[in-house]
Parts: structure tokens; sequence; C-alpha cells
């Protein structure tokens, strides 16, 4: 087992998963380096929210490695993973996972109460980023009487508010359109680089492009490109291999 290399906050090598016979993921590498905002384009059954489950610690590889922070996640027992996940990493569903016993600045603030922040300084953290995404005037609104967009930037929030190191973004905007997609994805690149949080993010399209490091095709749960940002001429941040 070689070690990945140091400036990678995130490596994967010869990741391999199938679900029910049928491969989802076949070989697949990657490293991802510290405050990159990675975007990983596929049309769906292409393998991207596989890889961010392996990714994130959420499933366990058939074969391959997984290393966060120089040290391996496909080794840990399920209670360290979990622990891994709830003290660095975040994750935004395609479809918003509220608890809906809770408010929207409860929900928004959750993971900083499971961190151990007091309530006062939580919903503080919470309304702010609830502000932040147009949704502030919903703080005290239960997920029932929410629009399905409307839960959904409580869903960013509640990610965001977290300040992890890496936020997983699973087709983020997928029930948004228009402007308030593009402003969510603003809003989740902006909040990234200002905070130095790592973002990998999956579309079916190109639309994210504009605001990443770098994108990566993905079809068949194999690479099918790569693509500098605007703001990754000459870079060699990262190296993705098969």
């Amino acid at each position: 087992m070689v070690a990945p290399p140091d400036n990678d906050v995130l490596w994967a090598r010869a990741l391999t998963y199938t679900y029910h016979g049928s491969p989802a993921l076949t070989g697949l590498s990657l490293g991802v380096r510290e405050g990159e905002i990675l975007s990983i384009i596929g049309p769906r059954g292409s393998g991207k929210t596989t890889l961010l489950r392996c990714l994130s610690g959420q499933l366990l590889p058939e074969s391959g490695e997984v290393w966060f922070n120089s040290g391996p996640v496909h080794t840990l027992t399920n209670t360290a993973r979990e622990q891994l996940r709830r003290n660095h990493f975040a994750w935004i569903a395609p479809e918003p996972c509220l608890v809906p016993e809770l408010n929207a600045w409860e929900n928004a603030a959750l993971p900083l109460m499971l961190r151990g922040r007091g309530r006062r300084s939580a919903r503080n953290t919470a309304r702010e980023w609830l502000d932040r995404l147009d949704v502030g005037d919903c703080a005290l609104s239960r997920p029932v009487v929410l629009l399905q967009s409307q839960r959904q930037r409580v869903a960013v929030a509640r990610a965001l508010a977290a300040e992890p190191t890496v936020l997983f973004a699973d087709e983020p905007t997928a029930p948004l359109h228009g402007s308030d997609s593009s402003q969510v994805l603003r809003t989740i690149t902006t909040a990234a680089r200002s905070h130095g949080i790592t973002v990998i993010l999956t579309s079916q399209g190109p639309e994210a492009d504009p605001l990443t490091d770098r994108s990566i095709a993905l079809l068949d749960g194999r690479r099918g490109g790569i693509t500098p940002g605007p703001d990754a001429e000459g870079s060699t941040a990262c190296s993705v291999s098969v």
C-alpha cells in the first residue's frame, strides 16, 4: 500500500464497485488538492454518485484505495468513517434530505450542534447562511411548508455552515432552475474559496465549469476526459488517471 502525494487532500487509486453485477466504477483513480473545486460531469448512471460515496467513506470499494489527508479511509471501521464524515465532510444530495421535525435553521445548524457547538452560536451561523442563500425568512418554517427549491437551499446552507474540509455536492442544483441554479452554484464556490473548502461536485452538464478549477468527464465508471477550469491555466494541481 503506497501513501498518496502529500499535497492531495483526497486520493483514490483503482476504485472498482459493482451493483448487482453491473460495473459502476472500473479502476478509477484521482487526486484532489486542498482547496480545489473539481467538477465531475457525466450522464445518469455514469458512476458519479458511486464515486462520491466511495471518496466520502459511505461506500467501501470492492477493490482500490481511498485516502484523506494521507490517512487510509478504506481500512477504517464503520464507526471511524462515520466520525470522519461528521467532523470533516459535508454532503449535498440532488434531493434535500431534511429532518421534518426541525425548522429550517435547526436543520442548517444540526451538524454544528452534533459537533458540540452551543445552540445560540450554531443558530447564528445557520441563519447567516440561510440569509446568504435567500431563505432567511424561512428560518422558523419546517420543511413540509417549504418549496422544493427552498428546501434545497436549506440543505446547501447546512453543508456550508459546517465549514467542512471537503464538500461533496452531488448534482446540488438538480431541483433548481435558471438563475436560482446559478446563484446557488456561485454561493457554493465563493464560500469554498473564502473558507478553503475542497469541493467535488457532480453534474450532467458543464454549467458549473466556469466556476471550477477543472472538470472530469465520467462515462461507464471510467474517466472520459479532463478539462482545466478558467483559473487553472498551466496548472498541474491534480492528476487523474485510470
